[in-house]
């Protein structure tokens, strides 16, 4: 009969630690992993996948990892309250088109390298992943990751590399066209930088 009990809590101490939910760094922390085994794949693969073909390897990653919504309405300052529903959906896609297509021009080719991540913590509400792109060198890269909660999922808002963020930095840049030259503006500029990325790829 003892024997039967422990091997019956033996069983259901099993059950509840299989199923325990994962903690949210380690989640959010996988998140930005396997979007670099996405990228990674990208690089290895470079010169047979081309242009197109690392854009077409790299979207799907990107799409899932990032809230590119969020990013958008961050990005856009104050001028997002005054753009209507179809201006909102209008530069979602094409900022969400423009940074799949930068991934797919910046990670163009590989020489050994690999990243590695540091660690994981909350910040605020947020998860903050810290990690490297190590270069074949050895050289360090900090590529610091910001994510958010969107659903039942971490989702990335946020790029640190080197310390500078892209958030800010493209928050700064967007708001100045729209508040000088117009939405319209900013969208046709969007659409020129990825025509460049196409025209140029290799």
């Amino acid at each position: 009969m003892a024997r039967m009990l422990a091997l019956t809590l033996g069983l259901l101490m099993g059950l509840w630690t299989a199923s325990a939910p994962a903690a949210p760094t380690d989640d959010a922390k996988a998140v930005v992993e396997k979007l670099h085994d996405t990228l990674l794949n990208a690089m290895k693969d470079a010169q047979k996948l081309g242009f197109k073909g690392r854009y077409a390897l790299i979207e799907p990653a990107l799409r899932t990892a990032f809230d590119f919504e969020t990013i958008s309405r961050i990005i856009t300052g104050p001028h997002w309250k005054t753009l209507n529903d179809a201006q909102h959906l209008k530069f979602i896609d094409v900022f969400t088109k423009l940074s799949i297509a930068t991934y797919a021009n910046n990670f163009d080719g590989f020489s050994g390298e690999h990243f590695e991540t540091a660690s994981s913590e909350e910040k605020r509400g947020n998860m903050l992943v810290k990690t490297f792109l190590v270069k074949s060198d050895g050289k360090k890269v900090d590529l610091n990751y910001v994510l958010q909660k969107h659903g039942d999922a971490w989702q990335i808002v946020n790029v640190v590399a080197e310390g500078v963020s892209d958030l800010s930095l493209k928050r700064a840049d967007y708001t100045a066209v729209i508040g000088s030259e117009g939405f319209d503006s900013l969208i046709a500029k969007l659409n020129e930088k990825i025509a460049s990325y196409e025209s140029g790829s290799k």
